[in-house]
């Protein structure tokens, strides 16, 4: 439903088959798995384990001399199991998803069939036809005006009250129904019209009809969906895995060093370096400064020649820190684009860790609650999992503004959540309350020993 509101715009009036609606339904549902994953992993286990501790089995367990590490055994296997399949999926299957889906919205919103008609302004976008509406409701228009160029010899102007717009079956064609209008036909202006029979007043030979229902055929050659090349959207950061990220990353931080050095050497080459007064400290210069340069003593030079070259150096100075300014802007950039890689990097291994800390946060909780079903279960799950979310939105927030380096802002959640799956399998694990004082004492005791 987000996706529908987001490009429902783009998806509109294009005349779109079933098909290409399903397939992009297809490529944006997997890219929709990192986000519903967790929430699954944590309602899940609360209600699985709600469930055992509701109908006292969880205490059978117990009783017998099973402990519950022993008894979530089978299902972490399952989890890691889970876990590591989802890092396989996030790792190969979404980036192609979303490449594909991406490509796909790309061509839909290229498709310009939804500007053919514009209410209130004339829509030139096909060829040899104006077409002219005042209002449009309910898919309905109304006030039609077409003026039809196809036929150079012949001025062909259309009027109805209203119109309605239909696509063929095949999508080649569109068809405007008209209601209440009428045709108008002129022979328009050419050379083979007398001059001196125009300059009396003579009239163009017209046709003028009426009709009540009239159907009007549209050729959209050009107006259907086009599949563009997926190569070229291929190197976006949502595009690649883990080792194509390193590669580009690597790439971009080379061509970022190659930048700063050319930047760097061509602000050496602006100035001249001058003489220091005590010619022993020459030395102290760097010599692969001097290179092909010139070295002056300043105060050997003329009183003009002073003044020209603070003059110049100036400038120059002027100059580069505008240069520095801009090269300054560039870094920032640079940076946020290599933040992008860093967050789908790390965002791919937090994935794969928050949802084994997801369902070692819900499985004690299940225990502890000894609620099953779907009441108290959803609510606990949907509040657990808003915290996790809007840590998750916060850490990415926090990269994008450069407050927080990508491994932080993208692992925030994980750490955050961790040590409270730790106090809740601590507190399920001895049936002793959360936040029992005497209990976390003498586990800081045996700690200490």
């Amino acid at each position: 439903m987000q996706f529908f509101w987001k490009y429902i715009d783009d998806l509109m009036g294009k005349g779109l088959e079933v098909s290409i609606i399903l397939e992009l339904l297809l490529y944006v549902s997997a890219s929709l798995i990192p986000l519903a994953l967790p929430l699954a992993m944590l309602l899940s286990s609360i209600m699985t384990f709600g469930n055992l501790a509701e109908n006292n089995e969880l205490t059978a367990l117990k009783s017998s001399g099973l402990s519950l590490y022993r008894i979530m055994r089978p299902l972490m296997i399952v989890v890691f199991t889970i876990s590591l399949g989802t890092f396989y999926f996030s790792n190969y299957i979404i980036p192609i998803a979303t490449l594909k889906w991406k490509a796909l919205i790309y061509d839909i919103q290229e498709t310009k069939i939804a500007k053919i008609i514009t209410p209130g302004s004339y829509s030139n976008e096909l060829e040899g036809l104006a077409i002219k509406v005042k209002s449009e409701k309910n898919g309905m228009f109304y006030d039609v005006v077409i003026h039809d160029h196809n036929d150079p010899n012949i001025v062909k102007t259309v009027r109805a009250k209203q119109a309605a717009l239909y696509n063929s079956t095949h999508g080649n064609f569109l068809y405007l129904h008209l209601k209440n209008g009428t045709v108008l036909e002129e022979l328009a202006v050419n050379q083979s019209i007398n001059l001196e029979s125009r300059n009396r007043g003579s009239y163009y030979p017209a046709r003028r009809s009426s009709f009540s229902d009239a159907t009007y055929k549209i050729s959209l050659k050009g107006f259907k969906l086009n599949r563009t090349d997926e190569n070229l959207f291929k190197n976006n950061y949502e595009m690649l895995n883990v080792f194509q990220i390193n590669h580009v990353s690597d790439s971009i931080i080379f061509e970022n060093q190659k930048v700063l050095q050319n930047f760097n050497a061509s602000l050496k080459k602006d100035f001249k370096f001058l003489l220091p007064n005590d010619v022993s400290k020459i030395n102290e210069i760097n010599s692969s400064l001097l290179d092909d340069t010139e070295v002056l003593n300043f105060k050997q030079l003329t009183p003009n020649e002073q003044k020209d070259i603070l003059g110049r150096s100036r400038s120059l100075l002027q100059r580069d820190v505008e240069s520095i300014k801009g090269q300054k802007d560039f870094l920032k950039t640079f940076e946020s684009n290599l933040n992008l890689y860093k967050i789908e990097y790390h965002r791919k291994f937090a994935l794969t860790f928050a949802i084994i800390v997801l369902f070692f946060v819900g499985a004690p909780l299940g225990a502890i609650v000894r609620k099953g079903g779907f009441g108290a279960p959803v609510v606990i799950a949907c509040l657990l999992f808003m915290i996790y979310f809007i840590l998750t939105e916060v850490g990415e927030g926090l990269v994008s503004s450069g407050t927080s380096s990508p491994f932080v802002g993208m692992w925030l959640a994980t750490f955050v959540l961790s040590p409270l799956a730790f106090l809740l399998m601590r507190s399920a694990a001895n049936d002793s309350k959360v936040f029992d004082k005497e209990a976390w004492v003498k586990t800081f005791k045996k700690l200490r020993k």
